[in-house]
């Protein structure tokens, strides 16, 4: 239902304004809720009959109007096969997202919107705004890949950027509870897939581009090309300021090709930066820099470890900015961050030894995670990695050279295999492999991890990489609970009950 209203709109009202090429029907339907599954379709529904990568949307047509579809929107001929409205227009994704902003009465107008898209950083940027911009006590939503957060209320995610009708209700709802604004992340998949179209971005930020998604991007260049599409207008509206890590090679480019109505803040440890940093220690346990930006200067200090959260700090403070803030105010709130679920999240901190839990899940992320976690380990750095599977094959090869190369040790396992066989990703992921004396391949996640722990020894580091906060694992067309960090801890308190 419409949170804005106690009566249902008509499709002509959620129509308005928006392009159609055939209309059979009543324009007067009343509508009561926008669905893209056919098995959630209730009476006063709306049908978006999608194209999708496995299945196509026009063959469950019948199945919604079976299950009391009040209209139904499609890209194919309408004529006069239904007896209930049809509207037949060009692209039915993008059309459904004019839909949504009409039918929850354009709630983004009503809020500042903070995004953050690029390869790595998205989480913890966009959980880190919306932190900051609640220092002055106001409410702040947040859509991302670990919560949703709906002024006071907090949900499980399940997709980063959920569909454009999920995107519009989250807002509407934030309204409703009086948010100022929602910090959200962006993913590529969401451009691709017209989630985002027509959605007007107070400020948007770029963080790096590393290899990921090439699956279904097909090769660096196209993934680049998806993630500049809403700094250029190419989704319906251009944000009023781009925020962009300049100190990323793909970073300067995009910089280079924003429209002239889209104000650049730029950040960075470049000298060119408008928000950057300086005279950077990283620490165990704490790293803080220097904060230079336009006509002042302070110190920032974090508890979020590495190189990679230095320039994660000073995106979401660039985008503080970006939106009116006042980085003075908001400096001494960044030490007190308690971090994201998954994200370098340390577990069992009373052990001789460390160990951490991330998301890390491509060749640069463990590059990066590695590197931070060398110069705070006197032992051995130990790593526990899978790449999933049905995915982009070719980083197999680059992670496992990635562990190679900056641990002293490691355990190949699964991580989310679904409908692919362990073997064959394994297959892959050893063509990575110039140590072979360094790694141990495992099928069963829950073992490589028990095998990693009895390994550790006083003063050295374990990093069980690539799931982070997920508490699943995926197999075939099964899902079953893992959580890394619940599975450490069962297994150390296992560990502690063996007899001596």
């Amino acid at each position: 239902m419409n949170p804005n209203t106690t009566s249902s709109p008509t499709l002509r009202e959620i129509f308005q304004d928006i392009p159609f090429l055939e209309f059979a029907g009543d324009w007067k339907t009343p509508i009561s809720s926008l669905i893209t599954d056919s098995r959630r379709v209730v009476p006063g529904s709306v049908f978006f009959a999608i194209g999708g990568l496995k299945t196509n949307g026009e063959s469950f047509i019948e199945d919604a109007i079976a299950r009391g579809a009040s209209a139904v929107v499609t890209s194919s001929a309408v004529g006069k096969r239904f007896q209930i409205a049809c509207v037949r227009v060009a692209n039915v994704r993008k059309t459904l997202a004019a839909v949504a902003k009409n039918f929850y009465k354009q709630p983004e107008k009503k809020l500042k919107v903070l995004g953050v898209t690029g390869t790595n950083g998205k989480t913890t940027v966009s959980t880190l705004v919306q932190y900051l911009m609640q220092q002055d006590s106001s409410k702040w939503g947040l859509i991302g890949t670990v919560r949703y957060e709906i002024g006071g209320r907090s949900l499980p995610s399940h997709r980063t950027t959920p569909e454009s009708p999920e995107i519009f209700g989250m807002m509407a709802q934030m309204v409703v509870a009086g948010c100022e604004g929602v910090s959200m992340e962006v993913s590529s998949h969401a451009i691709d897939q017209d989630r985002v179209e027509g959605l007007g971005f107070t400020a948007l930020a770029f963080t790096n581009l590393s290899r990921d998604h090439i699956d279904y991007h097909h090769d660096m260049e196209a993934y680049f090309q998806v993630k500049a599409r809403p700094f250029l207008g190419e989704c319906g509206a251009t944000p009023e300021v781009a925020v962009i890590n300049i100190d990323d090679p793909m970073g300067c480019r995009l910089a280079q090709m924003l429209p002239s109505d889209v104000k650049l803040v730029s950040f960075g440890e470049s000298p060119d930066a408008t928000v950057r940093a300086t005279d950077v220690k990283l620490m165990p346990g704490e790293s803080s820099f220097s904060i230079i930006w336009p006509g002042h200067q302070g110190m920032v200090r974090t508890t979020l470890p590495g190189h990679y959260n230095v320039s994660n700090v000073l995106c979401a403070l660039a985008l503080a900015y970006a939106a009116g803030r006042n980085l003075e105010d908001l400096l001494p709130a960044v030490s007190s961050f308690p971090g994201v679920p998954g994200r370098m999240e340390r577990v069992a901190p009373d052990l001789p030894y460390h160990v951490y839990v991330d998301y890390a899940h491509t060749d640069d992320a463990l590059r990066n995670a590695l590197s931070m976690l060398r110069k705070i380990t006197p032992g051995r750095l130990l790593v526990v990695f899978g790449c999933g599977g049905n995915r982009d094959r070719g980083k197999r090869p680059k992670m496992t050279a990635a562990v190679q190369e900056m641990a002293d040790y490691a355990w190949a396992t699964a991580d989310n295999p679904r409908k692919e066989a362990i073997e064959d990703i394994f297959e892959d992921m050893k063509t990575g492999v110039t140590a072979p004396e360094k790694i141990t391949f495992i099928p069963d996640r829950r073992r490589a991890i028990s095998l990693a722990l009895d390994a550790a020894n006083e003063g050295d580091c374990l990093l069980i990489a690539g799931k982070g906060h997920e508490t699943y694992q995926e197999f075939a067309d099964v899902i079953v609970p893992f959580d890394d960090r619940h599975v450490t801890r069962e297994l150390l308190s296992l560990k502690q009950c063996r007899p001596t």
